[in-house]
């Protein structure tokens, strides 16, 4: 199927880009990297009658560390994020970017249009609920900065207002004795994940100091617990410890029974994948070279 008729427009400025997205309004979509909108277009799911394509906006593809604070800019791509000497600082990015589906979608997809969709099966929008992150946006009022647990709002509703773009990502350095790791598990490569954990941990010696989870591909958005946080912090992260606060996420969860397995199945996988997340981080934070990895079928 192809796509309903529209017009196509190339801004070669963001106020540009925001210009025409505040005039034609619902009746426009914005094109960064197309890995996540082409394929809905040609399905012709959320026809529009004018696209905007923001692809070769400049200043928009940095990624870089400034003071304790790494700014990665909308249009930089999930292979470039993985890459990055920022994603040695943080190896969660490097798994999460690094496991985006295939090398093709890699190279193409963008980190401010896989959070601009805010897909519940998503790779960053549950990765980066575990780190100090904030989604800046820019519109005709200016600039606006929100914190990624409330610029999620529901499944593929973004708390973008009218006219905004967002046009960085900015994330805080954890402090020492830190480590994080994402992982999903899939049918295949290209395929959506059926479930996906993300852990980020501060270690005190053998105790943790502090921990963040999340659950993607398990709700309408990530799946975040204080329950199961508070279960470990202060506490050593034995596999028992593990076990415990991975089944309070899980039982906070609510993934759906569909064509990639049933709810009882993914509770299993979500048990097991969050354990493993957390083991890894773990190891990371004690300065091991542990590289990620996805679980496929």
């Amino acid at each position: 199927m192809y796509p309903a008729p529209f017009q196509y427009y190339r801004p070669d400025s963001l106020q540009e880009a925001i210009r025409l997205l505040t005039k034609f309004g619902d009746e426009a979509k914005v094109l960064a990297g197309g890995q996540t909108l082409l394929p809905m277009l040609k399905m012709r799911l959320g026809d529009m009658s004018h696209l905007i394509d923001i692809g070769r906006l400049p200043g928009l593809s940095h990624i870089e560390q400034k003071g304790d604070t790494i700014h990665i800019g909308a249009l930089a791509t999930h292979a470039d994020i993985a890459a990055s000497d920022v994603a040695k600082t943080i190896p969660l990015l490097s798994d999460c970017g690094g496991g985006i589906a295939d090398k093709q979608v890699r190279n193409r997809g963008t980190i401010g249009g896989g959070l601009s969709v805010a897909d519940p099966s998503g790779d960053w929008p549950t990765g980066l609920h575990t780190l100090d992150t904030t989604v800046v946006c820019v519109g005709p009022a200016g600039e606006r900065k929100v914190a990624i647990a409330d610029f999620i709002i529901d499944s593929y509703t973004a708390d973008l207002q009218d006219g905004e773009l967002v046009t960085e990502v900015q994330i805080k350095v954890p402090p020492a004795n830190s480590g994080g790791a994402y992982l999903a598990f899939k049918r295949a490569a290209p395929a959506y994940p059926t479930s996906t954990a993300a852990v980020q941990l501060t270690m005190d010696g053998d105790i943790c100091k502090d921990i963040r989870m999340a659950l993607g591909a398990s709700a309408s958005k990530a799946v975040v617990c204080e329950e199961a946080e508070n279960a470990l912090r202060g506490q050593a992260l034995t596999r028992e410890n593990l076990e415990k606060a991975a089944a309070l996420i899980v039982a906070a969860s609510e993934p759906p029974a569909d064509a990639r397995g049933s709810e009882a199945f993914k509770r299993a996988m979500l048990l097991s994948i969050v354990i493993e997340a957390a083991e890894r981080a773990l190891a990371r934070s004690k300065g091991e070279e542990i590289k990620g990895g996805h679980r496929y079928a």
